[in-house]
């Protein structure tokens, strides 16, 4: 079989045609991400480096996928917007490869496009990779708002809503799209509030895109510092994060740069 090159916005949202594929998402590359990525069947995988950030978790997947014989490389943040495999193709610099991806020929400073023309002779995955953990807890309840950690936006229930979300993902638009910014099957979720990671920011100032069109819906929403909190881990934004970027519905309730994720939660 005739392996091919496929993009996708986020591994959140894959299909079945992914498996066998080279895949270049827009996802970070921290643990989640990468295994919903391999999981998905995926030959290899480029991901984002999310700024590396806080215990460098934006490629912690890296030596994850190592432990599975499967080849994966990162993109800097700075080179191609997170949330978008396309921009990632078309314009990314890779920044990080794992075991498996160095032996398939790809190296920092290599483009995307020649990365991923190399992983397409990359040897294939040794095994399938261990069920993630739920990725899902209820922290606390103020004033009767339930208040959830999420490693991923993935992890969105119908009954977040009028919750409380410090959800683990990047703040960026998957691929730009509005409708992105926090949906369930392309339903809207009216969360009380919404914490992601700010993921470098990156290109374009990509990682912090959901919280203006979140601020259209009037949903009080921020980011935290990729240096303050692991991406891919809700956890991590209670109990370190700090806030790097608010919309305007966030700083009405008295957001401010440098805050608590937990002083933002107790505000709202």
């Amino acid at each position: 079989m005739e392996r091919v090159i496929l993009t996708a916005e986020s591994v959140t949202e894959l299909g079945v045609q992914v498996k066998g594929a080279v895949l270049v998402a827009g996802s970070h590359g921290g643990l989640i991400a990468s295994f919903l990525g391999a999981d998905a069947g995926a030959h290899a995988l480029i991901l984002n480096d999310a700024g590396v950030g806080k215990d460098a978790a934006g490629i912690a997947g890296l030596a994850y996928l190592d432990a599975i014989g499967m080849a994966a490389a990162v993109v800097a943040h700075t080179s191609a917007r997170i949330g978008s495999g396309a921009d990632a193709l078309a314009h990314g610099v890779i920044s990080h490869a794992n075991h498996f991806a160095a032996q398939a020929g790809v190296k920092a400073g290599m483009t995307a496009r020649a990365a991923a023309d190399c992983l397409l002779e990359a040897a294939a995955p040794l095994r399938a990779p261990a069920a993630y953990v739920e990725g899902r807890w209820q922290l606390t309840t103020i004033n009767g708002a339930q208040v959830w950690a999420l490693d991923s936006v993935g992890k969105l229930l119908p009954d977040d809503a009028g919750r409380v979300l410090l959800v683990g993902s990047h703040g960026a638009l998957h691929g730009g799209r509005h409708e992105s910014a926090l949906n369930l099957h392309g339903a809207p979720i009216a969360a009380r509030a919404a914490l992601f990671n700010d993921a470098g920011i990156g290109k374009d100032g990509a990682g912090t895109t959901r919280l203006p069109e979140l601020d259209r819906r009037g949903v009080a929403a921020v980011t935290v510092s990729h240096m303050s909190a692991r991406i891919g881990d809700g956890r991590s934004m209670w109990e370190s994060g700090r806030l790097s970027a608010m919309n305007a519905s966030a700083a009405a309730r008295g957001a401010r740069l440098g805050m608590t994720a937990r002083q933002f939660v107790a505000l709202v």
